[in-house]
């Protein structure tokens, strides 16, 4: 060993930096997962046994496609969701805030994006939400359609004789949903933000 080189102090870890360097690494796995089971971006990993938030002031896109699936976490319990495909969205803003339990406490993980930095904007974005809120505009509406013929997101299909529903362009103001997952092709967050805090504000 160099007499220049600093000893390797064993046994301490800087949680901080730790955490700087894992989040990364989190976020492309939460957020840009690319599914190709039959073609569909729905979620086909296991999720985690917390829904979380997702709010935007405003969502618009000229596609959307939706029917209901089951997501399944790792100890194999069922949650119903409605999988929402949404083509290119553009997203005025965006907010996404889980829950988990801590030894030391209750900690939110909060990410947000949008706003003054700009808008965000997801390819074949695909949430699976047990809830939707908001104010919507869908323009050439189709309810009740064969969950196995839809077509007006790439991609987005279900099984044959299943309820499904597509639009064309929409566009919904104070979006506020609890979701299991999230997938995107290709995410573009200007002014992305993580917050990771004690009992900290979620989104709504």
């Amino acid at each position: 060993m160099s007499s220049q080189q600093r000893p390797v102090e064993l046994g301490r870890t800087n949680w901080k930096k730790t955490a700087v360097t894992a989040l990364p690494a989190v976020l492309c796995v939460g957020l840009m997962a690319s599914v190709m089971a039959e073609g569909a971006l729905a979620a086909s990993f296991a999720v985690s046994g917390t829904s979380f938030q997702v709010s935007s002031g405003k969502l618009t896109s000229e596609g959307l496609a939706s029917y209901v699936q089951v997501d399944r976490s790792v100890d194999g319990k069922g949650h119903p969701v409605a999988l929402l495909g949404i083509g290119d969205a553009t997203l005025s803003d965006i907010c996404q805030a889980a829950e988990v339990k801590t030894p030391i406490g209750t900690v939110v993980f909060k990410l947000t994006a949008g706003g003054e930095a700009g808008n965000v904007t997801a390819s074949n974005l695909v949430i699976d939400g047990e809830d939707l809120v908001g104010d919507a505009r869908f323009g050439t509406a189709q309810i009740g359609r064969d969950a196995s013929t839809l077509d007006s997101v790439e991609g987005v299909k279900g099984e044959a004789g299943k309820f499904g529903l597509q639009a064309g362009d929409i566009e919904v103001s104070g979006v506020k949903s609890n979701a299991w997952s999230a997938t995107g092709g290709n995410f573009r967050l200007k002014g992305m933000r993580v917050d990771v805090s004690l009992d900290g504000k979620k989104c709504f």
